[in-house]
């Protein structure tokens, strides 16, 4: 590790924690919005369009995360880029693609005559479980280093089903938030669905990373850092009962008209997301990619880093700072938009 004084040692430092907040933020605010696409299938046609209002005005604010978030990738640590690209190529262009789809399935869906609006709605629904499903796949072949064979294929495909399953309980903890009545009822079911898939895949990743690398083993299981890091799987487990826990009263609750709690289901999967990312952000660190690259090693140039940085000091509160108005202004229960 280089002195953290120099800007060879503190600027890498900086971009790769915004990195991770960049990775985080689209994780979590489009992991929502995707999961209320991929369970849209499943629901009747009036509420499609309860659902599909209730992620409007946020979804195209929250794939900026994704794109602030590859850029940082690309101009700060060039030489990861390469390497995470070329191991990754075709579950990227998978992902580009399916995000391209539900853009334009978006759009159009608003416009379509009544005979094409079911077309537009299943390619919504197809465009948001494709980019899930990559984005799954290149987690889980990240987790093993980038590792071929049937073994790793086998596991980075169930960690692409299993996301899947976190973004729906992701996108039904929004829904029983932002709606009311039948439809909110609807996304209790559905995220009582998607708990235990969620659970299979935090699960997973969890004992996977340690056993993918001995270096990662010694940080989770050698004294004292088995002591210390063991709240961490604690307030997870914890706040998956926190959920089944609410998913089992909120029925009742709202049938008798109390919204009391309905954030609950939403925040706790949120919250389970921030720990599962920190445990794999700590298992990781200081390497872009496992035991082979570190963060100094991928940087760029100190010089080209600093333009970087001045250039990120400026967009991001801006990210930041339209991100929150739009939450603000769009709060409340969803209302199907009127284009007439």
């Amino acid at each position: 590790m280089p002195d953290l004084m120099t800007p060879a040692g503190w600027l890498p430092l900086a971009f790769y924690l915004l990195l991770g907040l960049s990775m985080l933020a689209y994780v979590i605010l489009d992991g929502y919005d995707l999961g209320v696409g991929i369970l849209l299938r499943r629901a009747t046609d009036p509420h499609k369009d309860l659902m599909i209002a209730s992620i409007g005005p946020f979804w195209d604010a929250n794939e900026t995360w994704l794109v602030l978030g590859v850029g940082l990738l690309m101009v700060a640590f060039p030489l990861a880029h390469g390497v995470i690209l070329t191991a990754l190529y075709l579950p990227v262009a998978l992902m580009l693609l399916g995000l391209c789809l539900r853009g334009v399935a978006f759009k159009f869906r608003s416009k379509a005559a009544p005979e094409h609006k079911a077309g537009w709605n299943q390619a919504f629904w197809a465009g948001s479980l494709i980019a899930t499903l990559a984005q799954g796949y290149m987690l889980g072949s990240m987790v093993l280093g980038f590792a071929s064979g049937w073994a790793a294929f086998a596991f980075a495909s169930l960690i692409a089903v299993c996301l899947v399953a976190g973004y729906c309980l992701l996108g039904a903890g929004w829904l029983i938030f932002k709606t009311t009545g039948a439809l909110q009822q609807q996304a209790l079911r559905w995220a009582k669905a998607s708990l235990g898939w969620t659970a299979l895949g935090i699960a997973a990743v969890s004992l996977a990373t340690p056993f993918a690398s001995e270096r990662i083993f010694d940080k989770w299981f050698s004294l004292p850092w088995l002591v210390l890091l063991a709240p961490i799987p604690l307030m997870t487990l914890l706040l998956f009962y926190l959920i089944w826990r609410s998913l089992a009263r909120l029925p009742t609750r709202l049938q008798q008209g109390n919204e009391y709690g309905t954030a609950v289901p939403f925040a706790a999967t949120v919250g389970i997301f921030l720990l599962a990312f920190y445990g794999l952000a700590y298992s990781l660190f200081p390497y872009l990619v496992m035991d082979r690259m570190t963060l100094w090693q991928a940087a760029a140039s100190p010089e080209a880093l600093w333009l970087i940085f001045l250039g990120a000091c400026v967009m991001l509160p801006i990210i930041i700072a339209s991100s929150l108005f739009v939450y603000r202004v769009f709060g409340g229960k969803a209302q199907v938009a009127d284009y007439t």
